[in-house]
């Protein structure tokens, strides 16, 4: 089981995962944000059977149906707080519009910790922080908190 990332030149960034079974999958990350998950034949590693295109907030929603907690990084053990990642969908009402804008950590009491944009991730963006859609928050506070900030985000 190993994973390879390739730059691709003009185009992006291909990230190839082989699975303890010799499967061999690749991701393809475009640099305008299109993702493409492909599936290669077993006996021909060049040789693609399958190539599914995902948005990114399908990209996102599947990211977090392999794994619900990606960010394992921060430990909450014995302290109420939940660390999630929101997307900020072409339907947000804060696309084009400021971080501070949101009144996020008065209103809700979670903190937006980072914002990862395609292939870059911006820790502790502070108020003056515009967001686009495709963007994914990563959230920190209480499950209340963080799911009130998912609401506020999603226009709800």
């Amino acid at each position: 089981m190993g994973t390879r990332r390739t730059n691709l030149p003009g185009v992006g960034t291909q990230i190839d995962f082989t699975t303890e079974a010799g499967r061999h999958i690749s991701v393809v990350i475009h640099e305008d944000g299109r993702r493409f998950i492909g599936f290669y034949d077993v006996d021909d590693p060049d040789s693609c059977q399958l190539s599914v295109p995902l948005s990114t907030e399908e990209a996102t929603a599947l990211a977090h149906l392999i794994d619900p907690a990606p960010i394992d990084a921060v430990r909450t053990d014995g302290i109420d707080l939940v660390t999630e990642h929101i997307p900020v969908t072409s339907r947000s009402p804060f696309v084009g519009r400021l971080l501070g804008d949101t009144g996020a950590r008065t209103r809700t009491g979670a903190s937006i910790v980072a914002v990862l944009r395609r292939t870059a991730a911006h820790p502790s963006p502070g108020p003056d922080f515009r967001f686009a859609g495709g963007d994914t928050l990563v959230a920190v506070g209480t499950r209340e908190g963080v799911d009130a900030l998912a609401e506020i985000i999603s226009g709800g």
